[in-house]
């Protein structure tokens, strides 16, 4: 007879050793813990960052397609407004889409012919007033205790020289080349793109939705049009932003007497696209521009242009065109434009804005056409 009885029942007694022994059985169970439960989900963040990593990797290994996919696929959502217009008014789908995509080549055109034009008959009198902006600036600087003497010059001239005829400069002029080349050709393919998107951009979404049913269906179809709706509601807030900036810009340079005013507001127009950072690049570039042609008084007016405009567009002018959806926070900007730039360089720049921006519209209306996904959501603090 024992000499301790336990004060716990036999059935509980004996569920209490079930248990155990199942528990001992069952090497899984292990995962059923706090720690297993946190395994559990390491390996999950492991799966999502190894499949995100090959994305990325396919993306920037295949950017020849996949740039001008994204460009085609903005500028389509950009000029959706139009084309419903015009199908609206009984123009048939392939000569609409050859008025909208003959509207876009002509205007990405004028651009650029106008800071060629521009910048042709200006170059003259740029050029010999930066040569005596240099000069000025060489007769200043020889009067610093640390500038380099004669010799330290002439040998930072001979090895510019070497570096010019050897081979390594030939090969970056090569690898130039092959730049050149790989963007006509991702010019091309973007316009061929683009010619399907605007005339069969909905069919082509129908298809791809065709796997998904109920409320998988839905949530891909809020997904779809919220994207499209961004990205064509962040290029044409955008374009007019920036097209306010350039003129605002354009009647600084032109009442301070800047060369070269035309091509600086169109570089400012195009540097918009860049948020935060193409503000200060061509602000930068159109104060040197003055501080070489006009004298420092001049550039430090132009700054103060830039700067009144920038800040009358952050203030007044953004928060009215660009939408609520379209709000980032400058700190997703900034890692949106890093990462950005480090995925595809400028093009990558231009591009990350409105990505993050359309990411975070499908997230606003992930469970609904106004609710958000779930983590997404507000906390609501109740009062007690």
């Amino acid at each position: 007879m024992p000499l301790f009885r336990s004060s716990e029942p036999r059935s509980i007694r004996l569920e209490n050793a079930s248990v155990e022994l199942k528990a001992e059985r069952a090497p899984w169970s292990l995962w059923a813990d706090g720690f297993g439960r946190l395994a559990t989900r390491a390996m999950q963040v492991i799966v999502v960052v190894a499949v995100a990593g090959a994305i990325v990797y396919v993306i920037t290994s295949l950017t020849l397609v996949t740039i001008p996919l994204v460009l085609a696929l903005i500028f389509a959502s950009a000029f959706a407004p139009a084309m419903s217009w015009l199908k609206s008014r009984g123009v048939p789908a392939v000569l609409a889409t050859l008025i909208t995509l003959l509207t876009i080549v002509v205007l990405l055109g004028a651009l650029s012919w106008l800071i060629v034009w521009a910048v042709q008959d200006q170059w003259d009198e740029l050029y010999s007033q930066a040569q005596e902006g240099f000069q000025a600036l060489l007769k200043w600087a020889h009067e610093l205790p640390f500038f380099p003497d004669t010799t330290q010059l002439q040998e930072w001239v001979d090895q510019i020289t070497a570096f010019i005829t050897s081979a390594q400069f030939g090969s970056g002029a090569l690898a130039g080349v092959s730049a050149v080349a790989n963007f006509v050709t991702g010019l091309v393919l973007m316009v061929t793109i683009l010619f399907f998107f605007l005339k069969d951009g909905p069919e082509m979404w129908e298809f791809v939705l065709r796997p998904f049913r109920g409320e998988h269906y839905l949530r891909a179809r809020r997904i779809g049009d919220k994207t499209v709706t961004v990205f064509g509601s962040y290029v044409r807030g955008t374009a007019t932003v920036a097209f306010v900036d350039a003129v605002g810009i354009l009647i600084g340079l032109l009442v301070l007497q800047v060369p070269l005013a035309i091509p600086l507001a169109v570089l400012v127009f195009l540097l918009a696209f860049i948020p935060i950072v193409g503000a200060t690049l061509a602000g930068i570039l159109a104060a040197l521009v003055a501080l070489v042609a006009n004298g420092w008084v001049t550039a430090l007016l132009v700054v103060g242009v830039v700067v009144l405009v920038n800040q009358l567009e952050g203030n007044f002018l953004q928060p009215v065109l660009m939408g609520r959806s379209m709000k980032l926070h400058a700190f997703v900007i900034l890692i949106a434009l890093t990462v950005g730039t480090a995925l595809g360089g400028i093009v990558g720049a231009v591009l990350a804005v409105p990505i993050a921006a359309a990411a975070w519209g499908v997230i606003q209306v992930w469970d609904g056409p106004d609710l958000p996904a779930r983590w997404a959501r507000p906390k609501v603090v109740r009062a007690a």
